[in-house]
């Protein structure tokens, strides 16, 4: 069956960017139906003239990459977020938006949706699998299904072997995700729309109704 995912992502040079495009056509391969989002950037504006990858990528992607709202997290049955590592946490940006999700939360309307994150940092070890663990923390909150790659295929072992998710090690250079990353992005993504599906599965009419049996 076709299930909605929405990849929801902050980027500053590109390289989050990259992985949530990758991401975005494994799960696209599985025929879900993906929207590709970025949140708002809230940097000053002189940071980001300071830096010419920044303001290259943030106009580019500001033309054709919509901001995340609500209403795509309330469309989806799957959910994807990818950050930059900011001293083994979350970005602001991201940050900033899952603060405004309150209300949804409240609501219980984010319970029971997948939930999957993907990270990148310039070392491989400052704090890669520590931000995708506070990421999850929100996930937790929400009631979410966590869905993370695993060792369930050798695209994750050839991409460093992150099984919290994919993570990308751009070095001192900034180099943007190599092509065994980008496979495992895809893989990821693969991975969430095909366990997704299954779960939405069990939510068919004739289930609902066996339910509401059992419990009158």
């Amino acid at each position: 069956m076709s299930v909605n995912i929405t990849v929801v992502y902050y980027s500053a040079t590109g390289n989050v960017h990259a992985l949530a495009e990758a991401l975005a056509d494994g799960a696209q391969s599985e025929g879900a139906q993906v929207r590709l989002r970025r949140v708002a950037e809230s940097a000053p504006a002189s940071t980001i003239a300071a830096n010419p990858a920044w303001t290259t990528h943030r106009q580019k992607v500001s033309a054709y990459v919509p901001e995340v709202s609500h209403d795509d997290l309330l469309w989806a049955h799957g959910l994807a977020f990818g950050t930059p590592v900011r001293f083994g946490n979350i970005a602001s940006q991201l940050k900033q938006f899952l603060d405004t999700c309150g209300s949804l939360w409240a609501a219980g309307q984010l319970a029971d949706k997948t939930f999957t994150g993907f990270v990148s940092g310039q070392s491989r070890h400052g704090g890669q699998e520590s931000t995708l663990l506070a990421l999850y923390n929100s996930a937790y909150h929400m009631g979410a299904i966590l869905v993370p790659p695993g060792y369930t295929d050798d695209a994750v072992h050839g991409a460093g072997g992150n099984p919290y998710g994919t993570s990308h090690p751009s070095g001192p250079d900034g180099l943007l995700p190599p092509p065994a990353t980008l496979h495992a992005a895809r893989y990821q993504g693969r991975r969430l729309a095909q366990l997704t599906a299954r779960l939405q599965s069990f939510t068919t009419p004739a289930t609902t109704a066996w339910a509401s049996a059992s419990s009158s």
